[in-house]
């Protein structure tokens, strides 16, 4: 049966799925805009359900990126291996797909490690609205010094295809600074694309490869939480019908957002990324410290 409150369940589903879907690939950190828009909204349900909520949606967002980048990556597929006609190197290992999958696979051991070492600490004792709004600060700060001091030097670089030829040193390079996305507020989009700069790439080029790293990060990550969550078994059917509600919202807010991004990034400078995080920062820490979003872990 169909009441008010189920409704209105959905909506908040419906209305955070929006704000995953727009912040998720965006410099801006998508947790530190769900800790806010959950409370904003009186997010509730079952303890499976709030602990499973967020990497459903991400799962969402994550699929809008492979829909986008289908071509290239069935690309990447279809000219797996090297390839040689008589006696010519028509394709060396240098322009094949497996050189570009594994230099991602090495991009991601960092990021791996400094999960397993410091993922739980983070959550523990970082993942509230006050060092949330810190983090937003000073990673705006920090996008705003790299993009003076790096970008600007890489922007006579390559752009169009530069994320498929890679370094294994610039995917170290990247992978290195993903970490600081352990940090909650920081943002993976935010850390990988000023990695990027330091390693000598575009912001554009950064962005796209951003995109690619996030694939099989998000999507073992999600899997590998939602697997220790122990799935839905346990959920109303207004909360399984409100994830599925979440996800799809995701899925094609998405779409829209991570095609104007790239867009955008190949006229336009980051520094309004880094504005707008600074401002929200201030606005969360206001917030906090008038009680209207909780300090404590949320």
């Amino acid at each position: 049966m169909v009441t008010i409150d189920s409704v209105l369940f959905c909506l908040k589903s419906f209305l955070l799925g929006i704000v995953e879907g727009v912040t998720e690939f965006l410099p801006i950190s998508s947790t530190g805009h769900l800790i806010v828009f959950e409370e904003l909204l009186s997010f509730q349900g079952s303890e499976q359900y709030i602990n499973t909520y967020s990497y459903v949606i991400q799962l969402g967002a994550i699929l809008a990126v492979m829909v986008l980048y289908r071509k290239k990556i069935l690309a990447t597929l279809t000219n797996l291996f090297p390839k040689k006609e008589n006696g010519v190197w028509v394709r060396p290992y240098s322009q094949t797909g497996l050189r570009f999958w594994i230099t991602l696979a090495i991009a991601c051991i960092p990021g791996f490690i400094g999960v397993l070492l410091l993922g739980d600490l983070a959550d523990a004792y970082l993942f509230n609205a006050v060092s949330v709004s810190i983090v937003l600060v000073l990673g705006g700060v920090a996008m705003i010094l790299a993009e003076r001091f790096c970008s600007k030097k890489n922007a006579a670089a390559p752009q169009e295809g530069k994320w498929l030829s890679v370094t294994t040193k610039q995917a170290l390079i990247i992978g290195g600074f993903q970490c600081l996305s352990i940090i909650p507020g920081m943002s993976r989009s935010a850390s990988t694309i000023i990695g990027g700069w330091f390693a000598g790439l575009s912001t554009s080029a950064s962005a796209e490869f951003s995109f690619f790293l996030a694939i099989p990060v998000m999507l073992g990550m999600s899997a590998l939480k939602l697997i220790q969550l122990g799935g839905f078994g346990s959920m109303s059917t207004v909360e399984l019908i409100s994830l599925g509600i979440g996800f799809v919202v995701s899925f094609l807010v998405a779409l829209v957002v991570v095609k104007k991004f790239i867009a955008f990034l190949q006229k336009k400078s980051m520094s309004v990324f880094a504005v707008y995080r600074i401002v929200f920062g201030l606005f969360v820490l206001i917030l906090s410290l008038c009680g209207v979003v909780s300090v404590a872990a949320a």
